[in-house]
């Protein structure tokens, strides 16, 4: 049986990467297809796998503009060449499940959400989006025929699979599918529980604006109270500009790092609505109580 791994791009360090180099390892023979792969921001351990991309890696500014190519991006994804392969395994939250495979082929896709942008986020992403309204009305059209191709596109997979009954039901209300919840992996054995705690809170993941890491710094402005926040994202720099000095910004830390960071903590907090929710489990994985959102 000849497997192949699907991802829709390999630009951010998150959960479905997360997800992917579980699957890689899992089945290491296997190819990986992404849209673009940009080294430099992705996880290192991609560098040791065998990655296939499409025409777009050849675009300049793909790497750290991808946004701006969003119109090329299911064409691209239909480029993707799978024709000898008996088994397709997607990890997607936007456009891997689109690929076109053959009849007797079996299509899986592993599915962190349906798309944010085109189905529960639309206003929040066209209203983060710092252009005037005459381009802001372009994108809105834009993302209408994006979602007229991803309707499409989930009609192509033979088995959803979702990572929480939460996408699950996302699944079920957008894509008219039934899913199996398979919850993503976690690695409990790297974390700990810390013989003696520390005076801060923490928090961290992808600093994107739909995880409202705003909402922690304007309360922890607030309340004084020392707060340490990791990762990296487009938000960082407007997170720190906007955070007084007891909130301290550790940037990308490597896993050893965060468990480190996690066991020590007062409190993990988690404003946002997730889909599952890493780093809150990891989190729970170090003893650490966590002040969350009921919601996701």
């Amino acid at each position: 049986m000849k497997l192949a791994l699907v991802h829709d791009y390999l630009a951010q360090d998150g959960g479905a990467e997360a997800v992917l180099r579980a699957f890689q390892e899992i089945w290491p023979a296997a190819p990986t297809y992404v849209l673009f792969y940009n080294k430099e921001t992705a996880h290192q351990s991609f560098k040791e796998r065998e990655i296939k991309t499409s025409f777009l890696q050849k675009i300049p500014l793909v790497k750290t503009r991808y946004q701006w190519f969003l119109p090329l991006m299911p064409h691209a994804t239909e480029t993707h060449e799978l024709d000898n392969f008996d088994v397709i395994l997607s990890s997607t939250s936007a456009f891997a499940k689109g690929v076109i495979t053959q009849p007797n082929s079996l299509h899986i896709s592993y599915c962190h959400t349906p798309t944010r942008y085109l189905w529960n986020n639309t206003a929040d992403y066209v209203g983060d989006l710092k252009y005037n309204w005459f381009v802001k009305k372009g994108i809105n059209l834009l993302l209408t025929k994006l979602r007229l191709w991803d309707s499409l596109a989930a009609s192509r997979v033979d088995i959803f699979v979702a990572n929480s009954r939460a996408v699950a039901h996302r699944i079920k209300k957008f894509y008219r599918r039934e899913s199996a919840v398979i919850h993503p992996p976690i690695e409990a054995r790297k974390f700990k529980i810390a013989e003696k705690l520390d005076d801060y809170f923490v928090a961290g993941g992808r600093l994107v604006s739909y995880k409202r890491f705003d909402l922690i710094v304007r309360a922890f402005n607030r309340l004084g109270l020392k707060l340490k926040i990791f990762g990296d994202g487009p938000e960082y720099q407007k997170l720190k500009d906007a955070a007084k000095s007891n909130i301290e910004f550790l940037g990308r830390i490597s896993d050893a790092e965060r468990a480190e960071v996690l066991s020590r903590a007062q409190a993990f907090i988690h404003p946002q609505e997730e889909d599952f929710g890493l780093t809150a489990v990891e989190a729970m994985a170090s003893g650490r109580p966590v002040i969350a959102w009921p919601r996701g």
